[in-house]
């Protein structure tokens, strides 16, 4: 079979999405099916196209034998009318790499954004193909349960937008176990075309090394215990907080906190260390996947910081499935569906969101307390190797899928 995967995000950029599909990508191909990428030119999440790819339309790229169609979008960070222009910009040039593709057997659809199932779909309906539309973050609902856009005429167009995605693609995949459960209870999707296909880890890559002392070293970092956040810094994850709780920490002066990463929030975060006057804090830009390890070596644990809300109870953060490949303990500071998986693997402390205390006090038993911290470490890969293996999600969502493959073609031929 032919995979066709419509995506604004894709590697060399780094983020939960970009990593998963990489993954996935892989392992189709690895089973011997085709495999192809429409995607944008890398910008994210600078805001700019990259160095190599800028002033290109399209760019044809191979990734470990994956053909990559690149187009170009308007780039831009942050929110406001500039996203808006990036998320449709790439709707609209994006068709002009799918009508070069052949036909494939699936297209499959990433989202957010929400708009990029638009062209998506009418193209499977062209070819008479399924359409697979994968749904990552439930739109519109968490642009305004975050406060970035009131409910109004706008949201109001995007959910029936979102309801006509739903109701034209042949599977509708979730991410989450609660975006499933919302799909079918909240948005009215037929089970029988709900997918569930969960974020895994790659276990060759993200795995546990000896300490990296001359990256230590370089960073500063020299006999200290390092707590380490690496990924996306933004609104959703409430960092603010944990520099709050690095302030109650400030005393002890060989704890550690180390962000890797960027996003709309660094800014801020890094203004609130320099009011705090904290010296506990440093931030690293974003390295890529192939470097993760090197940074996970030197730490005590990994961090994963989520706002508490009702959707983001619903949330799996990417971050937790490497942290337990790596064989690190998870602090989870928040509360829902990631925080479930911390606790079914036996892997990590659970603090709810805002409890400062609580969060240094956390930290306190991961980093004097090192056989227990290592017993995490273990029962984190146990846990990975047993449930969050990449080979193993793919397989049973290829299951689910050869389960409904008739009825769909069906529905698509009707």
């Amino acid at each position: 079979m032919k995979f066709l995967i419509l995506t604004q995000y894709f590697v060399p950029e780094i983020g939960a999405a970009q990593t998963r599909l990489l993954a996935m990508a892989k392992q189709l191909h690895s089973r011997g099916h085709a495999v192809e990428v429409v995607t944008a030119l890398p910008n994210y999440p600078e805001g700019r196209i990259r160095a190599g790819y800028n002033k290109k339309f399209y760019r044809l790229d191979r990734w470990e034998g994956i053909p990559i169609h690149r187009v170009w979008l308007f780039a831009s960070a942050g929110a406001g009318s500039k996203r808006l222009l990036n998320y449709l910009s790439f709707s609209i040039t994006s068709i002009w790499a799918l009508l070069k593709q052949n036909k494939p057997d699936f297209v499959f659809i990433e989202s957010p954004p929400l708009f990029l199932g638009v062209p998506g779909i009418l193209m499977a309906r062209i070819w008479g193909v399924p359409a697979i539309f994968n749904v990552a973050d439930l739109w519109p609902d968490s642009v305004v349960d975050m406060g970035l856009m009131k409910d109004g005429f706008l949201i109001r167009m995007a959910l029936k937008l979102e309801a006509w995605l739903y109701r034209n693609s042949a599977y509708v995949t979730a991410v989450t176990e609660g975006i499933r459960d919302s799909l079918i209870a909240k948005k009215q999707v037929s089970p029988k075309k709900v997918l569930f296909l969960p974020n895994g880890v790659d276990l060759e890559q993200y795995r546990p090394r000896e300490p990296d002392y001359e990256l230590k070293t370089r960073l500063g970092l020299a006999g200290k215990k390092v707590v380490l956040y690496q990924g996306t810094q933004g609104f959703a994850h409430g960092l603010s907080a944990v520099l709050h709780a690095a302030n109650l920490l400030r005393g002890e002066s060989d704890i550690h906190f180390l962000f890797v990463g960027a996003g709309s929030e660094r800014k801020l975060l890094e203004d609130l260390r320099t009011q705090l006057g904290l010296t506990n804090v440093s931030f690293h830009d974003p390295v890529p996947m192939t470097e993760l390890a090197r940074f996970f070596s030197i730490s005590e644990c990994g961090l994963v910081s989520l706002r508490d809300t009702p959707l983001f109870r619903g949330a799996r953060p990417a971050k937790v499935n490497a942290i337990l490949g790596f064989a690190k303990p998870v602090i989870f500071f928040g509360q829902g569906e990631g925080a479930e998986l911390v606790r079914q693997a036996q892997a990590g402390l659970l603090v709810n969101h805002g409890d400062l205390e609580g969060f240094a006090a956390a930290i306190r038993q991961i980093v004097y307390r090192p056989e227990f911290a290592a017993e995490l470490g273990r029962n984190a890969r146990c846990y990975a190797e047993e449930h969050l293996s990449w080979s193993i999600l793919i397989d049973d969502w290829l299951e689910q899928m050869g389960t409904q493959t008739h009825s769909a073609r069906t529905a698509i031929a009707s």
